[in-house]
């Protein structure tokens, strides 16, 4: 039977399926699409009449949700009634990684994920088609399946892996011109469903359909293979340093290599975001678990350099600021893992400040899109001292001048592009002397710095 999809419901309004399902609502204005959350302040906040005051940050979000919200798209916390009406249900929900019991560190924790389907299996009195949106071990689809399929009642549910490929910063281009989108799953007039939705604005020849377990596995594989190619050149910086050689130039001339290519071979002070650590760990916890140990050393190794570079980011600031940093203030500039996004997760700027809390630093940050109470939360969670004592070390500036003040050092995390219009000139007459630079993004321009006085280091040079 051919599925006719007239209503949608997105259970989860974060920073997945906030844009992803925005852009099927602008797309498609015949489908009505319901984003359902049990966080009422996030609801609140998609149906704020100020734009500027959506929970996500994302360049061209705020224009698509003024055209959808209110005529196809909604956002709702009553989550039994979206599910009850919906033909399609995504599920676009939080799979953070396991922080107890066994795959602690490792194993994604499905618990919300699980809660969805036992929700979906009690409310639904018809038949459904089930998303996987969420990025997702490999074969949760058939714990989805086990928990729909043995309800007792008549109700058919169709699961379909529809695993996201956004790059938050670019979220809705992406979205609106995908590289692929890929669907994978069983029942053939399911499948087709989803294609027709997506068929509305992309070509069909970017619209691959595969099984269940090659869709979950692919989502993994493209993250680990993309962060393997920063840890990478990363690994190359360290060794740019104490041979003269400069990261950016090797980077260029591998790059030109048609069979390696240049995307993702800038050397930084690390990867952060939501799904690669993630991801990886998660590859790692599932060959472990088949018992393929030398393909999860293999991947594993992504994250161990990845850690390291954040590690001797911060250790180079210590170092060089005469091997202590007790009392001494510095700024942060970044606080987001990546411009354009408010999203902090897993940023390197966290394990950098961090390690230099630990050295009683006096940390000043600034972000122009993360609000200052985050960035407390941020640095708590990891549990490193007492939250009075990281209060008292850590500030946050509304202004990045104020933030630079009287600074022994800056140190750039984020590569916010507004960083490189500031009047530098000004911000060395504020600081102390000698003033550094630590530009853990190669952001800014060595000779203009040097020539204002700046001590200015970058990785791999």
């Amino acid at each position: 039977m051919a599925f006719t999809i007239k209503k949608i419901c997105c259970i989860g309004a974060g920073y997945v399926g906030g844009p992803t399902m925005s852009v099927i609502a602008q797309q498609c204005p015949d489908i009505q699409i319901t984003l359902v959350d049990m966080n009422t302040e996030r609801i609140a906040a998609w149906n704020n009449p100020d734009l500027d005051q959506l929970p996500i940050y994302e360049p061209g979000l705020s224009d698509i949700v003024a055209e959808a919200r209110d005529r196809n798209l909604f956002f709702s916390t009553d989550v039994e009634k979206a599910i009850e009406e919906a033909d399609m249900i995504f599920i676009s929900v939080n799979t953070p990684t396991k922080n107890y019991g066994k795959g602690k560190g490792m194993a994604a924790d499905l618990k919300y994920i699980e809660l969805c389907a036992r929700q979906i299996a009690d409310v639904a009195t018809s038949d459904k088609i089930v998303v996987e949106k969420s990025t997702l071990p490999v074969r949760t689809a058939a714990a989805l399946k086990s928990i729909l399929h043995n309800t007792g009642s008549s109700v058919n549910f169709h699961i379909l892996s529809n695993p996201e490929f956004l790059a938050e910063g670019t979220a809705v281009q992406d979205l609106l011109n995908p590289d692929r989108v890929l669907i994978g799953g069983e029942n053939k007039e399911a499948i087709q469903a989803l294609v027709d939705i997506y068929a509305g604005w992309v070509d069909k020849d970017r619209i691959l359909t595969t099984n269940l377990w090659s869709s979950e596995l692919s989502k993994l594989t493209a993250n680990a293979f993309l962060a393997q190619r920063v840890s990478s050149i990363n690994s190359i910086s360290e060794l740019c340093e104490k041979t003269g050689a400069d990261v950016q130039e090797v980077a260029k001339a591998i790059g030109m290599d048609t069979r390696i290519g240049s995307k993702f071979l800038k050397a930084s002070v690390g990867f952060g975001g939501s799904c690669f650590q993630k991801d990886i760990l998660n590859l790692v916890y599932i060959a472990r678990s088949y018992n393929l140990q030398e393909v999860a050393d293999y991947w594993e190794q992504v994250i161990l350099m990845n850690d390291h570079q954040k590690q001797r980011f911060a250790d180079n600031i210590i170092q060089t600021l005469f091997n202590t940093v007790n009392g001494k203030k510095i700024a942060i500039l970044g606080w987001a893992f990546k411009k354009d996004t408010n999203d902090t997760r897993e940023s390197a700027a966290i394990y950098v400040a961090d390690h230099l809390l630990n050295e009683q630093a006096d940390i000043h940050v600034y972000d122009p899109k993360v609000p200052a109470e985050k960035v407390f939360v941020d640095l708590e969670y990891l549990n490193s001292r007492p939250d009075a004592e990281t209060r008292r070390l850590a500030s946050v500036s509304e202004d990045p001048y104020e933030a630079c003040k009287d600074a022994h050092a800056i140190a750039i995390l984020t590569e916010w592009d507004e960083f490189k219009t500031y009047d530098w000139a000004r911000i060395k007459r504020s600081m102390k002397s000698p003033s550094f630079i630590f530009d853990g993004r190669k952001l800014l321009e060595r000779a203009q710095l040097e020539e204002l006085g700046f001590v200015y280091y970058a990785i791999g040079e």
